[in-house]
């Protein structure tokens, strides 16, 4: 849109423009230089951030071409094409944490809940064997099923998603125990408070919701607010979803991912001690 400088300096104002340009009449004179004069509305700070930029480079153009010279330097940006990566690629990952996560809690904390109904958790108590062997046993018992399942998601996702695992399967299948034992402990956790199996669901969904949304199932952690991000990076699904992510997606070995195996340790021994202190033989832990 062209005009006075004054109808256009109302039209920025009234918001019906973005940008307002002044070119002088000594626009074309290249003895010497032109003051342009620019108006623009400072609170659009994302748009002038694109706008700005362009608008040098294009006046910066024009000079040398008034000025009859050539750059010198020119960027040549050449495509290497070493590997395209899909959202479906990006996402795999998070749905193989969160559906472990799920499956775990959901599965033995049920089995308490159903075991204590049936009291057998009371026959078990007349018996030599300790909560933490009795944990651990239930723990491998599930382990099994819940990798079946996530063999099953795997499968699918390769073979007709076509979607691309640049890592080793050994190192992804580690890391995937590592994490359903953090969560079967959690589910033991859930189970040990909760009197019904809806109960269990209750309970499980306000463990398993808050980390569906922060632990970069979905999207990257860093795109979230500053403020989030640290209670984010410190979720024990945060640590297993970077870890999957790490070796699926990057192709990245186990050294390569020692921090996140040190975060899933460490949550590793929390959930397991705290599935200890709260189990109990006979009643729900008040």
């Amino acid at each position: 849109e062209t005009g006075d400088e004054a109808t256009l300096r109302q039209a920025l104002l009234a918001g019906d423009v973005t940008m307002v340009l002044v070119i002088p009449e000594s626009f074309d004179d290249t003895t010497q230089g032109t003051d342009i004069t620019v108006y623009v509305d400072a609170s659009q700070v994302r748009l002038l951030g694109f706008i700005m930029p362009a608008l040098q480079k294009t006046l910066l153009d024009l000079e040398r071409k008034l000025r009859h010279t050539e750059p010198l330097f020119n960027l040549d940006v050449k495509d290497v094409k070493a590997r395209s990566q899909r959202y479906l690629d990006f996402l795999l990952p998070g749905i193989l944490a969160f559906t472990l996560m799920q499956v775990s809690i959901a599965g033995s904390g049920f089995n308490i809940v159903e075991y204590r109904r049936k009291g057998i958790l009371k026959r078990l108590f007349v018996t030599p064997i300790r909560p933490a062997e009795f944990i651990a046993a239930i723990c491998l018992a599930r382990l099994a099923w819940c990798l079946m399942q996530l063999t099953v998601l795997i499968l699918v996702a390769v073979f007709l998603l076509k979607v691309t695992i640049l890592g080793n399967f050994a190192s992804l299948y580690f890391v995937m125990v590592l994490g359903a034992i953090i969560f079967l402990c959690a589910g033991f956790c859930v189970g040990s408070v909760s009197r019904t199996q809806q109960g269990v669901g209750a309970v499980g969904n306000i463990v398993i919701f808050p980390q569906l949304f922060l632990s970069g199932v979905f999207f990257p952690i860093s795109v979230m607010p500053d403020v989030v991000q640290p209670v984010a990076h410190a979720l024990p699904l945060s640590f297993v979803v970077n870890a999957l992510r790490g070796i699926a997606n990057d192709g990245a070995s186990l050294v390569d991912l020692w921090p996140q195996l040190a975060g899933i340790c460490v949550w590793m021994v929390i959930a397991f001690v705290l599935a200890t202190r709260l189990f109990s033989w006979k009643e729900v832990v008040r």
